[in-house]
This record gives C-alpha cells, structure tokens and sequence, in this order.
C-alpha cells in the first residue's frame, strides 16, 4: 500500500519548528536593535502645558542655563525651574499674557506645573549632571542645541553606546569649564578640539571610565 503523503512530509514537523526558530530570533534582534533609545526617543517632542522656548530665552534675551537650573552643578539632577522664579520676570515682563496664566497660578498657589519630562534614563542607570558639568561636558553633548528650540525635544539617544563614545574618549568632548554653558561655543577646529581635551584630561586626572559599575549601581 503506497503512503498517502510524500515522504518529504515527515521532516514537515522539525522544517515548521526551524522556521518559528528563525523567525523569533529575527524578531527578538530587531526588537533589541530598533526599540533602543537611538529609535524610540531621538525626535521625542511633547506638548507641555506651557510653551517655554529655549530659543527665545537663551539666545535672545541671553539667560544662562544655570539661572533655571540652578542645581546642574551641585547636584546629580538638573531641576525644573520653579513658577516664583519664572515670575521674578514675569511678574513684569509680559505678566498679563495667558500664555502665562498657569505659571501665574502655580506661584501663586504653589500647585507645580504638570511638565512632562522628555530626557530620562533607565532607573537602572546613575547618571551626575554635577560630575560632567565640572569637568567640561557641555549641555549640547547630551541635550542638542536646546538653546536653539521652540520646544525641547530628544535630540540624542542617551543610550550605552553613546555614553561609552565619550567614556572611552572623553578627551574628544570636553572643554573649559568657561565655555560649558555657552552653547554656540565651537573649537577653532577638531585637532584643536582634541589637543585642549586631552590637556584638560590631563589636568583634572579625568578617567576613561567605562567599568559596568560607573553607571550600573
């Protein structure tokens, strides 16, 4: 009696096995290359309660960063501006436009603004703003040119790779500490860019960590 199906049909069961095989290990590597930071936050852009432009703040009137973010140098966050000191201009300075009614409000009754946060880490990461910022890592390296934005947006993807590019090299990054906050500060060139990094590495004993535990504690 001849066999009803091809003999061919019996290696069906491990073909369709090696398949779903193929298949999962694509998808988990495509899942762990594309949804990383670099794919899943660069280009982030909310709405926030209030339009604050850096542009306009930075760049046209000249704030310093650290008049709003009064921590960055001191601490391991950069905190959010408070709504009384918003309005130590404010309260002079456009003081009836509604664009500004929920800051009014907030310093008023100190209920905070609802801001929602666009740069964040993992909770498994320990980054110090204070760290970088003394020794020479300016906000455009991890933030973009912010001072440039009508609205901030996730300009770099914060993620492993990119914190070990400067980590493993930091010579390539870092610049004086007058210039830090000056972000349309450029090096007369890339030579001279790395010629001044490696002397201020040298300098301020600054390490090539790039040890799991220096993020990962």
């Amino acid at each position: 009696m001849s066999d009803i199906f091809p003999k061919w049909t019996n290696r069906l069961p491990a073909l369709v096995l090696a398949g779903v095989a193929v298949m999962g290990t694509a998808g988990v590597a495509g899942a762990w290359y594309y949804f990383t930071p670099k794919y899943t936050r660069v280009g982030y852009q909310p709405i926030q309660p209030v339009n604050f432009s850096h542009n306009i703040h930075v760049d046209q009137v000249g704030l310093d960063c650290r008049y709003c973010h009064n921590g960055v140098e001191k601490s391991w966050y950069s905190n959010i501006p408070s709504s009384t000191l918003c309005m130590n201009c404010h309260s002079q300075v456009l003081k009836d436009d509604p664009r500004l009614a929920l800051v009014a409000e907030s310093a008023t009754t100190g209920k905070p603004i609802p801001w929602v946060q666009v740069h964040k880490v993992p909770d498994y990461v320990y980054f110090n703003h204070s760290v970088h910022v003394n020794r020479g890592i300016s906000c455009v390296h991890c933030h973009g040119q912010i001072n440039q934005m009508d609205e901030v947006r996730h300009a770099q993807p914060l993620s492993m790779t990119f914190c070990l590019e400067c980590h493993r090299d930091p010579a390539q990054k870092i610049r004086g500490l007058e210039h830090v906050f000056d972000l349309n500060w450029q090096a007369p060139s890339p030579t001279a860019q790395i010629d001044e990094g490696q002397r201020l590495v040298e300098e301020w004993n600054v390490q090539k960590l790039d040890n799991c535990s220096t993020c990962h504690r």
